[in-house]
């Protein structure tokens, strides 16, 4: 299972610009982002990326400022192809996800099956 590490440093905006920048789909970029989906339960924040193609020890998930930050690479088959048609991305990945409230990072899971990595962000309970 992939760990989940809180992070200290850098404020909110300061990491987004910085992902943002990272993941963009500039012509000189490597690093693409995968499709994600956010939702939230009455107990969790849940956050699904589709990644097939991978094991659970290529990712590095990390929350920082209530920013959950994704990464890892996939790797590509290293046969020469001459492509008609190209649309898997390969190589180096990356995503972002602000979380909208406090979370229980004690009690956080992420699990990668079937090509999808889920991570489980229970909600931190204030009284």
């Amino acid at each position: 299972m992939p760990a989940i590490v809180r992070k200290s440093g850098a404020n909110l905006w300061e990491a987004r610009r910085g992902i943002l920048h990272a993941v963009s789909w500039q012509v000189r970029s490597n690093v693409w982002s995968p499709p994600t989906d956010e939702y939230e339960t009455d107990t969790a924040y849940i956050v699904r990326v589709e990644i097939a193609g991978m094991r659970e020890d290529d990712f590095e998930v990390s929350l920082e400022n209530n920013v959950l930050f994704i990464s890892g690479s996939r790797p590509d088959l290293p046969e020469r192809r001459a492509f008609h048609q190209m649309e898997i991305r390969c190589g180096k990945f990356a995503t972002a996800i602000g979380i909208p409230g406090p979370v229980n990072v004690e009690r956080a899971s992420a699990e990668y099956k079937d090509g999808f990595l889920t991570v489980i962000l229970p909600k931190e309970i204030t009284e």
